[in-house]
């Protein structure tokens, strides 16, 4: 038997079909994927592929038609939304492209609202924040509104926000999709670090560049895996934390 540990994430046979006047259209088509600790998965594809419809199934942002969800080792078929929405609070982070902040609150607040949910104490949370803000170089913003950032800004106080709880899987669902180039070579270095320090991730993105970041490529088409390739990148540690990192300018 094998040593090795349980997939932190597993998917066998997800199936998910959005219906129309003219039928099913299949975003999802019988995917099997397995994702260890420490691993950053790179999901990639055309538009349309429905690599998000599998991000969002992974993550219990919906349900599959058919098919299961195994998270670190317990399958998820029975969790109702109340359930998943625990565990995107505790053992989720998940990062959107267009950032999902709450626009009428302030960067602390957006930052610190996961763990407050998650019961957190106060003193806690805000601690956390200010650790976060400050290594991911949002230092100075705490008060801002969202709305008074610049796009990449508002992605690393997204990234803080999914962080704050220290999720062990990182779901990034094209973080850089709606960036420039400056914005998304900084999505780029967030992401590897947080690699480097043991973070698990699992990216959505269709530009190459993003993906290379990442030590293992899928590719995605018509809503199913058409290759699977590990790149030669270092092999992160596997400690499981989520350590945060700084920002080089």
């Amino acid at each position: 038997m094998s040593d090795s540990p349980a997939p932190l994430l597993r998917a066998e046979g997800l199936v998910r079909a959005y219906h129309g006047e003219s039928g099913p259209a299949y975003a999802v088509r019988g995917v099997d994927l397995c994702v260890r600790q420490g691993e950053f998965v790179a999901i990639t594809g055309p538009s349309g592929a429905g690599k998000s419809t599998l991000l969002h199934l992974l993550g219990g942002l919906q349900k599959p038609d058919s098919g299961s969800v195994w998270l670190d080792g317990t399958c998820t078929d029975s969790w109702r939304e109340a359930r998943w929405a625990m565990e995107r609070r505790k053992r989720i982070g998940i990062v959107f492209q267009f950032f999902n902040l709450v626009s009428g609150l302030s960067v602390a607040d957006n930052v610190e609202l996961p763990a407050l949910l998650a019961g957190a104490p106060v003193k806690q949370a805000r601690a956390e924040r200010e650790r976060l803000l400050s290594e991911l170089g949002i230092v100075g913003k705490e008060h801002s509104m969202p709305g008074e950032l610049s796009g990449g800004e508002q992605q690393r106080v997204a990234l803080a926000r999914a962080l704050v709880n220290r999720p062990p899987l990182l779901l990034a669902d094209e973080p850089a999709g709606s960036l420039d180039g400056k914005g998304t070579r900084e999505v780029m270095r967030l992401l590897s670090r947080l690699h480097r320090r043991g973070q698990t991730i699992v990216l959505v993105t269709h530009d190459a560049r993003l993906a290379s970041s990442g030590d293992r490529v899928i590719s995605f088409f018509d809503g199913r895996i058409a290759d699977d390739v590990a790149l030669d990148t270092p092999t992160p540690p596997r400690s499981g934390t989520s350590g945060v990192l700084k920002l080089e300018n």
